[in-house]
């Protein structure tokens, strides 16, 4: 399972609230996804991880079922 909690924790240390990462260019619509557990594309990761200066595993972490 792929969890975004990873994300969450990032924009909190680097103070981005969910309205600075519209502002930023993030879609909101993307960003209810992620909150709601869904899955999203790689070029939308690659996003935030350009967004938020920060790596993959900033924003994503793998649990095993």
């Amino acid at each position: 399972m792929i969890s975004y909690k990873p994300l969450f924790k990032t924009m909190k240390s680097k103070g981005v609230t969910p309205y600075k990462l519209f502002k930023m260019g993030f879609s909101e619509r993307t960003y209810y996804r992620i909150k709601n557990g869904e899955l999203i594309k790689t070029n939308t990761l690659a996003k935030l991880c350009l967004l938020l200066d920060c790596d993959i595993c900033d924003i994503v972490e793998f649990i095993k079922d």
